[in-house]
């Protein structure tokens, strides 16, 4: 792996120098990534957007007919409408760690990680190149949801602040794409990252608030969630939608790019290490 940033100026025939960012191999890495799970698009972006769309159907029919109202900054929200931007950014979150988890994880398997660490790009470049791939996927799960929520009856998903819908979900994404990406770098088999998924990313995301008020709990429980990252992201974009949250929205904010820049750094440290990746 090349640590030389890129813009190819030749000082002499027949040499190149690399200067600066290499976009150009950024850009390839990048689409590589994106047509990647584009193949399988209905594995990879429709199903996970039935499955979130069945968890509304569920629980709006079990729980939701009944007028159901959630108490929430001491309004009464309807159940249908709490649920729903909870139910997007956690199908965005999964996806993004699933997207991400792979991305090394297979070529190690495979065999073909060089395809990975030959090519002239920086750890940066290398590590943006598959986080902006997740992202991009996890965006195009939620608004594959989103969509779908609209034209659902009984819910409103009409955004009120965008800054926040946009924030929320982009913090949250590049989380999870974070720590996929680590995960990728640290397993040997698929096995890890399904474990890291299913009782890491699983349980945080579902005891996150995303279907119920972390007011309604008891005091231990609401010490216990605040203390979960993925609290401040459900509720947070949740805000976008809803005009109120069940937690300060801009400390959330705040405390996301906290833990982003800490992940981002564990990350690029492990790549120019080449931990586990290199032989």
């Amino acid at each position: 792996m090349s640590d030389q940033p890129s813009n190819w100026v030749r000082t002499a025939p027949g040499v190149p120098v690399i200067r600066n960012v290499n976009w150009g191999g950024l850009a390839t890495l990048y689409v590589k990534e994106v047509r990647r799970f584009f193949k399988v698009q209905l594995q990879t972006i429709w199903a996970p957007a039935v499955t979130t769309l069945l968890f509304l159907v569920i629980f709006t029919v079990a729980l939701g007919r009944s007028g159901r109202t959630v108490p929430l900054d001491h309004l009464q929200i309807h159940f249908a409408d709490f649920l729903a931007p909870g139910l997007i950014v956690m199908g965005m979150l999964q996806n993004a760690f699933a997207n991400s988890s792979f991305s090394l994880l297979v070529g190690k398997v495979q065999g073909t990680i060089v395809d990975y660490l030959m090519p002239p790009l920086s750890t940066g470049e290398l590590m943006l190149g598959m986080i902006g791939a997740s992202v991009t996927r996890a965006f195009l799960v939620g608004l594959a949801v989103w969509l779908a929520m609209l034209f659902w009856p009984g819910v409103h998903v009409a955004p009120q602040q965008l800054w926040a819908v946009f924030w929320f979900g982009l913090m949250g994404s590049m989380m999870l794409s974070l720590l996929g990406l680590i995960t990728s770098i640290w397993a040997e088999k698929f096995d890890h990252a399904a474990a890291v998924g299913n009782f890491v990313v699983a349980p945080l995301s579902l005891l996150s608030g995303t279907f119920y008020s972390v007011d309604a709990l008891s005091p231990t429980f609401v010490a216990i969630s605040h203390a979960n990252p993925f609290f401040y992201v459900i509720s947070g974009f949740r805000y976008g939608f809803l005009g109120v949250a069940d937690s300060p929205v801009m400390f959330g904010a705040l405390l996301l790019l906290a833990i982003n820049v800490a992940l981002g750094l564990l990350c690029y440290a492990l790549l120019r290490a080449g931990w586990k990746i290199k032989a």
